[in-house]
């Protein structure tokens, strides 16, 4: 009988224990094409550059104005750069990324293998700006978005804008967005005036997405002032902290003050594998229950909400063990695939959705799927 040492052993061992390992990686790599329409992709356009700028120079308490000043302020030529490869150097590129709606994003979505946009303002969108400004620039932007459409419809789908500011007005240009523009559903990001969808005067906006039978995508911005102040140490604002924390707040209150009663029919996206409020369900469920000190205006529980009125996006989480966590959680008919274009890199999301170890049914409902249903887009 032939030795074997200890090292041929242990070779051995490893090499029999990675083949599980190897078939389970054959098995996520999708066998036949993958249809990939990216959920979260932000758009702007050039009117809305000076208004904002306008903004700017105005100044006041919002922390949103030190991302938008990264965006948006025009820069000195004998300003210093800053360092290549840092956050700022690549802010200086997205607003050039964002105004593309044309050659520029149609090559990226090709060299990776991407089919469809669903376009969405960036944020704020109209949100920052005066009531009747805010009302005219979001007109601007939905025929803008549907004339990308018009020129590109099968790489192109798109959420309408509004302006919160004044909700019956918001509500009208709603209506035309989905009956004269075709769009997909909605977008708003977060809260305007420091106020939430669930206060009363924005009933009509809330009204009209439920008439119309079209999802309202509730994107982050930076904390509202009266949250602000411990967020505006160690840039914990934007996407490290706040946005998440900042939207899941939001959708909460939907469901605390039974706003999601009132609205049953509702249809609410979150982006960032939900914004965190698929890991916090089972506490949420034990300290809401309807009838407790938490839960005295809810009539079901926050599962319960996210179960009927919830789907979720993956935008900026390429994480296999959360995405498994909540196909688990929600089920994988409630979960879309997005980049969050041009704030996160398309190849890595574009991997995450071609490899994570899922089913081929899992793989085509999150990839495209459930996307085409929820927004009413064509199958391919």
């Amino acid at each position: 009988m032939v030795g074997i040492s200890r090292r041929e052993a242990l070779g051995g061992l490893a090499s029999a224990a990675a083949l599980p390992e190897a078939a389970a990686a054959a098995r996520s790599t999708p066998s036949i094409r993958l249809r990939k329409i990216a959920t979260e992709e932000a758009f702007m356009v050039p009117e809305f550059v000076e208004p904002m700028r306008a903004v700017l120079a105005k100044g006041g308490p919002s922390l949103d104005l030190p991302l938008l000043k990264l965006l948006y302020e025009r820069r000195s030529p004998t300003a210093p750069a800053p360092p290549p490869g840092s956050r700022d150097a690549s802010a200086l590129q997205l607003l050039p990324k964002l105004l593309d709606i044309g050659a520029s994003r149609l090559a990226e979505m090709d060299a990776n293998g991407v089919d469809m946009h669903i376009l969405s303002i960036a944020m704020p969108g109209p949100q920052m700006f005066e009531a009747a400004e805010a009302t005219s620039l979001a007109r601007v932007a939905n025929d803008r978005l549907r004339s990308a459409i018009d020129a590109n419809p099968k790489r192109f789908a798109g959420l309408a804008c509004f302006a919160p500011q004044d909700p019956s007005t918001a509500a009208r240009e709603m209506e035309r967005a989905m009956t004269a523009l075709k769009l997909n559903g909605f977008i708003v990001n977060s809260h305007t005036d420091n106020l939430y969808l669930d206060d009363e005067r924005f009933a009509p906006i809330l009204e009209a997405a439920e008439a119309l039978d079209a999802p309202l995508y509730i994107h982050p911005r930076a904390p509202s002032d009266g949250m602000a102040a411990p967020f505006r140490d160690y840039r914990l604002e934007g996407a490290t902290w706040g946005y998440g924390v900042e939207v899941a707040t939001h959708v909460l209150r939907l469901m605390m003050s039974g706003t999601l009663d009132r609205f049953p029919k509702l249809k609410i996206v979150v982006g960032h594998m939900g914004e965190a409020l698929p890991f916090w369900l089972w506490r949420l469920d034990f300290m809401a229950q309807p009838g407790s000190r938490a839960g005295r205006r809810n009539k079901l529980t926050p599962s319960e909400y996210m179960a009927r009125n919830i789907w979720i996006t993956t935008s900026g989480v390429e994480d296999p063990a959360a995405l498994r966590f909540c196909i688990d959680k929600l089920g994988a008919d409630r979960i879309m695939w997005a980049i969050d274009h041009p704030f996160q890199p398309t190849p890595p999301a574009v991997r995450f959705i071609e490899t994570a170890p899922l089913s081929d049914s899992e793989r085509a409902r999150i990839a495209h799927r459930n996307a085409e249903i929820l927004f009413k887009i064509d199958p391919a």
